[in-house]
């Protein structure tokens, strides 16, 4: 966390240059990466997302801005308004902070594919200067390193989590390329009545479209019917098995990857979350999900 000695997120936060006059940051509750704000000043509400590159987890503020900027252009995202070194300050959007419940209900799937097609096809017209890969079966091979390095209380699982990753990844094969958001939890989507944004670019990178997919059916427990629904529109054609097969095995995969981000956190992160039980909860999602797909 990017804080001048003695300060607080919070001091930080009321302190940027951008105010106009003195504000009192609000906690803005659910982020388990950053310390988040909302700041009004002279009439307007932001948030203000106080937080450094964090390594362990491959965020890099450099990319988290490109992307959020370029998201704000392809009008997908609100506007980045100011940016320093550790902090992020984007317009509030008055509206309702979906839950898994939300996305499952009917007709928001509707609405929200339509969203990460866009961040897919439209964010790459409008990206400037470098940005990142986010390939996922690296991901998980990186964090079972600093799982060891820290000497997790997880490290027995390892081998077998790596050992069903290694066959994922082989089973994903080759793959076409867009630009996923990453990490497509329900309260990334904000709905504000006459459209819904996609908010909170730490993960953003060139990936496969079925990570995104997949982490949107994983991380919101879609149907199977919805799912079928999500790609045969997504792809725009019928589902063959094989690409049923390559998006179940990335599906798996985006599980796994946020089981792995909840045990690395568990070590490292000084939020107060309880990530231990955020493990157990996506560790057994986890492999449900695997049972089901190795009986496909």
């Amino acid at each position: 966390m990017t804080d001048a000695p003695g300060t607080t997120p919070a001091e930080r936060a009321a302190t940027l240059p951008f105010w106009k006059g003195p504000v009192s940051p609000e906690p803005l509750g659910g982020g388990i990466t950053n310390v988040n704000f909302v700041v009004e000043d002279q009439g307007r509400k932001y948030v203000v997302r106080i937080g450094d590159d964090i390594p362990v987890h491959q965020v890099m503020r450099f990319n988290e801005l490109a992307a959020s900027r370029a998201a704000e252009a392809a009008g997908i995202s609100p506007a980045v308004r100011y940016q320093e070194p550790g902090a992020l300050i984007i317009d509030f959007i008055e509206g309702k902070t979906l839950s898994e419940e939300d996305v499952r209900a009917p007709g928001m799937l509707e609405r929200l594919l339509p969203l990460v097609a866009r961040c897919h096809r439209e964010i790459p017209t409008h990206l400037a200067g470098p940005v990142l890969i986010f390939w996922v079966f690296h991901v998980i091979r990186d964090y079972a390193q600093t799982l060891r390095a820290g000497d997790s209380a997880h490290l027995s699982r390892l081998p077998d989590l790596l050992k069903i990753a290694e066959d994922l990844e082989r089973t994903v094969g080759p793959i076409d390329v867009v630009f996923g958001h990453n990490d497509l939890l329900p309260a990334n989507f904000i709905d504000a009545g006459d459209r819904v944004w996609l908010v909170d670019w730490d993960y953003a990178g060139f990936n496969s479209p079925l990570f995104d997919l997949g982490g949107l059916a994983s991380n919101n427990g879609l149907s199977a019917d919805q799912e079928d629904w999500m790609l045969e529109t997504y792809f725009e054609r019928p589902i063959d098995d094989a690409l049923r097969r390559r998006y179940g095995a990335m599906k798996c995969a985006s599980l796994l990857r946020e089981t792995m981000w909840s045990m690395v956190s568990e070590i490292h992160s000084e939020l107060d979350f309880d990530y231990a039980a955020y493990t157990a909860e996506n560790l057994s999602r986890f492999g449900e999900t695997v049972k089901t797909f190795n009986q496909g």
